[in-house]
C-alpha cells in the first residue's frame, strides 16, 4: 500500500502547498544555507557542514538526468536534523521497478560535531539512507570553513555511495545488495567499505547569488550497471538564486553530461506567527474605586444580572459561560473555550471581563475551563493582581496565578443549555502518495459533520462524505500479508464507500476522581471499524507525566461504509475483537513531547509505538513515530515496520484569526496491517494537556492578548 497523506481537518492541503504558502516564515535568507540535490545542506550532489537554523522545515524538489528526488528535512535541534526522501529513477529495471521506473524511500540523519569558530571549521557527521533499501546508502564526515565573506571551502570523506569513486582506503567489507523490503536500519554497513574523498567550493558575490563547484566521490555504480548513467567527470557545477524568503532555485551541470534543476522552500515553525493576531483587542481591566472592595451590599440578592452580563461579554470574545457561582469575595466560572488555540488567551479574556462585571467585593477569580464536560483545571487569579499587572510582564502574572486540578471546583452547568446542535459542510481532499503504480492519487468531495451535545458530558456526532471525483481507489495491488487484512483493504473502502459514513458515535466523558479522566465511545468509530472504545487517563495538573489505558472491542464495517458490519474473517486471517494499549506521555521540556504505547494492535500483533514531537509556543508541531511488534519484518512486508512523520499546523497561524482547529498531516512510510491502531476521535491526552500547568506556562505570553 502507498504512503498516505491524511488530515483530520476538512481543509487539508498537501504538505507541499502548505509549505509554499508559509515559505516566507523561515527567517532571513542569509541564515539558511544552500541545499543540495539530496535536500540537505550541501553543494551540488555532495554534503557540506552547514546547518539550517533551529526548527527549519525544508522541502526540496531536484532532478538531474534520470533521477528525481523530493525531500523533507527538519532541523530537529540546533545540531541534529532528519530527512525523509522519495526518489524515482527512470530506466532502472531492477527488482521492484514499475515499467522501468524505480521508486525509493530513504531517511537521513545529520549531526554537527563542531561549530565553526575563528580558526576551526564546522564539522558534520551524516547517515544517508540509513533506513531504506540502501540504494542511496552512505555515511560521511565533512568540514566547511568560510575563508572570507562569501567564500567557503568544503572537504570530507565518505563511505557507501560517497566512497565509490577513486577510493583511497577501506574499513572492511560492505554489503552491496539492495534490501528488498527496506525499512530496516542498515547498521551493518555504516562506515564500512571503501573510503573516498570529496571537496568543493562556493562563492556568494551577493546574498541572492551563489556559484558552486565540487569534486564528487559518487560513481553511481548501480545506475551505471543498468546502463542508465554515464560518469564522464567527477566535477559538478551549480548556481543558486536565493529569494528573500530563503527559497532556493538552482541550476546544475553534473558528471560531465547531465543538466539538473532544484527548488527548495523553507518554513520555520519556531519563527512562524503566533496563531491569531488579527482578532479584536480585549477589553481593558476595570480597576475598582478605592474602598469599593468592602461593599457587600449585593450579597443575598439575585445574581442573574451578573450571569447575563458576563455571558454576553464572554460571547463577544468567542467564549461560553456554562456556569457561575458567586460568593462574597470569590467567583467561580465554568468556561468553555471554542475559539483560542492557546489556552492562556481564553483565561486572560475571561478574567478581564470579570473585572468589569463582578461585584467589587469579589477579589478571587476561579476560572475552570471545561472540555466535553470535564473540568480540566482551575486557574485562580487575584483581582488586585489583574489591576496592578495589566501592563507589566506576563511572567509576574503567571507567578501569582495558581493552577490546580479542576475536579469538583466547577460550578454546575446552567439549566436549559442542552441539547446543543451544530453542523458544518466543507470540502475535503485526501491524498495517497508514493504508490509505485501511481505515485500521486487523490479524492475530492464534500464532508457534512454534525454534533449534538445532549448534556455537558454526553455527545453524539457524525460525519458523512460524498466523493465528487478522484482516483484514490484505482489500484490493482494485492497484498499477500501474513496478518489479517485490517488496513490494506483501504482502497476497497474508498471504491465502495460513496457516500460514506466516516463515523457515527455516542461519547461520554467524565472525571471519575482527582487527576483522572475517562472516555467511552460507542458506534461506528471510524471508516473501517465499529464497536466500543473505552479510555482512562491519569494526569496531575502540574505534572509532565501522564499515564493512560485504552481497551477497544471492534468489528469491521461493510466496505460501503454505511450501517452494515462484515465478517472478521479475511483471506489471510481473523481480525480479533479486542485490542488496546497502555500509554505513557511525558513532556521533556523545550517543547519535546514523548509517547510510548504498549499493547495489542488491530491485527492481533503485540508491540509498542514510540513517538516524539516537538511543539512550539505558536502551536506548530513536528514529530515522528515508529511501531515495532512481534510480527517478523519479512511477514510485515515492504517497509519492515510502521513509521511516519507528522506535522500539525494551527489554523490560526495561517488565517491570522484565533482558532482551536488544526491541520494534522501524517506521512506514513507505508500503510500495512502490522502495528495498525484504531482511529478513534478525541482521545483524552490531547484534550487535557493544553489546559494543564506545563503547557499553559509555555504559552502564557498570550494571557494579556
Amino acid at each position: 500500500m502507498p504512503i498516505r497523506l491524511t488530515s483530520r481537518n476538512a481543509c487539508a492541503l498537501p504538505l507541499v502547498t502548505v509549505m509554499a504558502c508559509l515559505g516566507t516564515t523561515a527567517g532571513h535568507a542569509e541564515d539558511i544555507p544552500s541545499f543540495n540535490m539530496y535536500g540537505t545542506p550541501g553543494l551540488v550532489d555532495m554534503p557540506n557542514a552547514r546547518v539550517a537554523p533551529d526548527a527549519t522545515l525544508s522541502t526540496t524538489f531536484a532532478g538531474a538526468g534520470n533521477q528525481f528526488r523530493s525531500t523533507l528535512t527538519f532541523q530537529i535541534t540546533p545540531r541534529l536534523s532528519g530527512s525523509f526522501r522519495y526518489s524515482s529513477i527512470s530506466d532502472f529495471p531492477v527488482t521492484g521497478s514499475v515499467d522501468g521506473v524505480y521508486y525509493d524511500r530513504s531517511f537521513d540523519l545529520r549531526y554537527q560535531l563542531l561549530k565553526e569558530s575563528q580558526y576551526l571549521p564546522s564539522v558534520v557527521v551524516g547517515l544517508q539512507d540509513f533506513i531504506g533499501t540502501g540504494l542511496y546508502g552512505a555515511e560521511y564526515l565533512v568540514a566547511t570553513k568560510e575563508l572570507f565573506p562569501g567564500l567557503e571551502v568544503t572537504g570530507g570523506v565518505g563511505w557507501g555511495r560517497l566512497g565509490s569513486y577513486d577510493s583511497f582506503a577501506s574499513t572492511g567489507e560492505r554489503p552491496a545488495e539492495l534490501l528488498g523490503s527496506g525499512g530496516i536500519p542498515t547498521y551493518d554497513r555504516w562506515f564500512r567499505g571503501d573510503v573516498a574523498g570529496f571537496a568543493g567550493v562556493s562563492y556568494s558575490p551577493t546574498q541572492q547569488l551563489t556559484f558552486k563547484a565540487e569534486y564528487s566521490s559518487d560513481a553511481y555504480l548501480q545506475e551505471a550497471a543498468q546502463g542508465s548513467f554515464e560518469h564522464d567527470s567527477p566535477f559538478n557545477f551549480g548556481v543558486d538564486y536565493r529569494f528573500r524568503s530563503g527559497a532556493q532555485l538552482s541550476l546544475y551541470h553534473t558528471y560531465g553530461n547531465e543538466f539538473g534543476a532544484q527548488f527548495t522552500i523553507h518554513t520555520n515553525p519556531r519563527k512562524s506567527s503566533i496563531p491569531g493576531g488579527a482578532e479584536s483587542a480585549p477589553v481593558p481591566v476595570a480597576p475598582r474605586a478605592p474602598g469599593a472592595a468592602a461593599d457587600l451590599g449585593w450579597v443575598g440578592q439575585s445574581t442573574d444580572g451578573y450571569r447575563t452580563t458576563l455571558a454576553k461579554a464572554m460571547q463577544t470574545d468567542g467564549l461560553i459561560l456554562e456556569g457561575l457561582k458567586l460568593e462574597p469575595t470569590r467567583a467561580y466560572v465554568r468556561m468553555r473555550n471554542t475559539t483560542y488555540g492557546l489556552v492562556p488567551q481564553a483565561i486572560g479574556r475571561t478574567a478581564r471581563s470579570m473585572t468589569r462585571i463582578m461585584p467589587a467585593s469579589v477579589e478571587t477569580f476561579v476560572i475552570v475551563p471545561v472540555q466535553n464536560g470535564m473540568e480540566l483545571s482551575a486557574v485562580t487569579l487575584q483581582r488586585s493582581d489583574l489591576e496592578a499587572l495589566e501592563h507589566e510582564d506576563n511572567a509576574e502574572m503567571l507567578a501569582r496565578a495558581q493552577i490546580l486540578d479542576g475536579f469538583g471546583l466547577a460550578p454546575a452547568a446552567f439549566e436549559g443549555q442542552y441539547p446543543q446542535f451544530s453542523w458544518s459542510l466543507s470540502p475535503y481532499l485526501q491524498f495517497s502518495m508514493f504508490d509505485p503504480d501511481s505515485p500521486l492519487r487523490a479524492d475530492v468531495g464534500l464532508r457534512a459533520k454534525a454534533q449534538v451535545r445532549l448534556s455537558p458530558n454526553l455527545i453524539a456526532s457524525g460525519s458523512v462524505t460524498k466523493k465528487l471525483g478522484g482516483n484514490l481507489s484505482d489500484t490493482d495491488r494485492v497484498d499477500d500479508d501474513a496478518l489479517p487484512l485490517v488496513r490494506t483493504e483501504k482502497a476497497r473502502y474508498s471504491a465502495e464507500g460513496d457516500p460514506a459514513i466516516e463515523h457515527l458515535t455516542l461519547s461520554h466523558y467524565g472525571r471519575p476522581g482527582k487527576n483522572l479522566y475517562s472516555r467511552v465511545t460507542v458506534g461506528y468509530l471510524e471508516e473501517m471499524y465499529a464497536g466500543v472504545s473505552g479510555e482512562v487517563l491519569w494526569k496531575p495538573v502540574g505534572s509532565r507525566l501522564a499515564l493512560g489505558a485504552e481497551l477497544n472491542y471492534v468489528k469491521p464495517r461493510d466496505f460501503d461504509q454505511l450501517f452494515g458490519l462484515r465478517s472478521s474473517e479475511t483471506r489471510t486471517g481473523t481480525i480479533p475483537d479486542f485490542n488496546g494499549h497502555i500509554s505513557a506521555y511525558y513532556a521533556f521540556g523545550n517543547g519535546f513531547h514523548g509517547q510510548l504505547d504498549v499493547g495489542r494492535y488491530l491485527a492481533g500483533d503485540y508491540g509498542a509505538t514510540v513517538s516524539l514531537d516537538r511543539e512550539f509556543k505558536n502551536g506548530w508541531r513536528v514529530g515522528a513515530y515508529a511501531t515495532f511488534t512481534d510480527v517478523p519484518f519479512e511477514d510485515f512486508g515492504e517497509g519492515s515496520f510502521d513509521k511516519g512523520i507528522r506535522i500539525s499546523i494551527p489554523i490560526g497561524a495561517v488565517t491570522g484569526q484565533p482558532s482551536t482547529s488544526r491541520n494534522d498531516l501524517v506521512i506514513q512510510s507505508l500503510t500495512r496491517d502490522g502495528g495498525a491502531r484504531l482511529n478513534v476521535n478525541d482521545r483524552l491526552y490531547e484534550q487535557v494537556r493544553g489546559y494543564h500547568e506545563p503547557d499553559m506556562a509555555r504559552t502564557w505570553g498570550k494571557f494579556w492578548r
